[in-house]
């Protein structure tokens, strides 16, 4: 009796325990959002805990049982650049290695990228001084936006995009205003939406091509560009990954009358994110704005000096790598497309680029209740709402993913969306 009525009091304590810790960490919570919303400072709006599809995440890769269909991460898909080619073109910055900051960057560096856009299709002609080094392509842009306006002015971006532009936007109180791009059409720029976006207040727009995560390439000038007259931020950074068409053209060199500021660097291009090194490259009617820019990164030089003179090597030596790249994502875009064809509810639109593919998804409306479905069976992917107000429903597939890994997702994608 005394046993059994002891073990109904530790139960009793133990829940009471529990549901004081529950309480107390309620409490905390509670206080901590209080806290932020209250505070001075950037991002104090935002609910930074973690949302209901990485907890079912965290979750699941428990069981150890998820394909991983979302990764952009080359480095976690066993693509390595060359560690030979690495530490060769290193050997002679250790030998003389000196501190010579330079707001262009090094010059060496600043020449290999003029060669590979005049090796473009069709070439873009640059000067050495029209290229600008940092620390990677998310520096770039806030450098830009600095550049470019003030706060309280706004910027033009596509309604669908990868969600970086909006943190950026918030450091210097900028507004994202979108414009739309057009599904049926290949996800094109709507150019009657994108007039109606600007304002007085608009002070450039924002293109990547091949996009993310649609996959469109802009392969002809966009009258609406030109009519508008703004400076035109282009992120090329997945210009070698052609597929649904033959080459990316620079965005520079489709309107050589515009402003046009590109940004590319070596995470996506040499698989190095790991590295840290972007550009910007001005175009000769950007080229006012230089003398601004290069006190702008004259105040951080943030690109470091060993990945600068690694990049004309990268250059020389590392193409056959980036090909390889290349051919893993169009053999996985292939596959996928093939194994997709007529299937009743899953539309698969060949991208013009990009490694990345983003197809509707017909019978389902709740988009955060058809990846949890797949989660459950086994299967990692992202919701189209992700990347913006994105209409319909979509998932985000990365083809970048190891080929078998890749294979065995989309065959399990297929089987769980026949019947939904």
């Amino acid at each position: 009796m005394i046993k059994h009525a002891r073990a109904l009091w530790d139960a009793m304590f133990g829940n009471l325990q529990s549901t004081i810790c529950n309480l107390q960490s309620a409490i905390y919570n509670l206080q901590s959002t209080i806290y932020n919303r209250n505070m001075p400072g950037v991002y104090t709006q935002l609910d930074l805990s973690p949302n209901a599809f990485e907890q079912a995440r965290q979750q699941r890769i428990a069981t150890g049982d998820l394909l991983d269909l979302t990764s952009s991460n080359p480095t976690a898909q066993g693509l390595f650049f060359p560690p030979e080619l690495l530490q060769q073109a290193s050997e002679a910055f250790w030998a003389t290695r000196r501190y010579q900051p330079d707001p262009h960057g090094n010059p060496a560096a600043r020449t290999a990228i003029c060669r590979y856009y005049a090796e473009r299709t069709p070439g873009l002609e640059l000067d050495v001084d029209d290229i600008f080094l940092t620390a990677s392509t998310s520096e770039a842009y806030a450098l830009l936006f600095a550049l470019l306006a003030d706060p309280g002015d706004n910027l033009l971006a596509p309604n669908v995009t990868y969600p970086l532009f909006e943190y950026l936007a918030e450091l210097r109180q900028l507004e994202l205003r979108p414009y739309p791009l057009n599904e049926a059409e290949g996800w094109r720029i709507d150019e009657a939406g994108l007039l109606a976006a600007a304002n007085r207040r608009t002070r450039a727009v924002l293109i990547v091509s091949p996009h993310n995560p649609t996959g469109a390439v802009v392969s002809q000038p966009v009258a609406a560009l030109a009519q508008l007259g703004l400076p035109v931020i282009c992120d090329e950074v997945f210009a070698p990954f052609s597929y649904g068409v033959a080459h990316v053209p620079p965005l520079a060199a489709l309107h050589p009358d515009l402003p046009v500021l590109t940004l590319n660097g070596i995470s996506k291009l040499f698989a190095l994110p790991d590295l840290k090194l972007g550009w910007i490259a001005l175009n000769q009617a950007a080229r006012s704005l230089a003398p601004r820019l290069e006190l702008l990164n004259d105040t951080f030089l943030s690109a470091n000096s060993l990945s600068q003179q690694l990049l004309p090597q990268l250059f020389s030596s590392g193409m056959p790598f980036v090909q390889g790249m290349v051919e893993r994502v169009r053999h996985n875009l292939t596959l996928a497309l093939t194994q997709l064809h007529n299937h009743p509810h899953i539309h698969a639109r060949p991208p013009d680029g990009g490694y990345y593919l983003f197809p509707a998804i017909r019978g389902w409306e709740d988009e955060d209740a058809l990846v949890h479905f797949l989660m459950q069976r086994g299967l990692l992917v992202h919701p189209g709402y992700f990347y913006g107000e994105v209409p319909g429903t979509h998932l985000m597939l990365s083809a970048l993913t190891t080929p078998n890994v890749f294979a065995a997702g989309i065959e399990r994608l297929r089987d769980c969306l026949k019947n939904p």
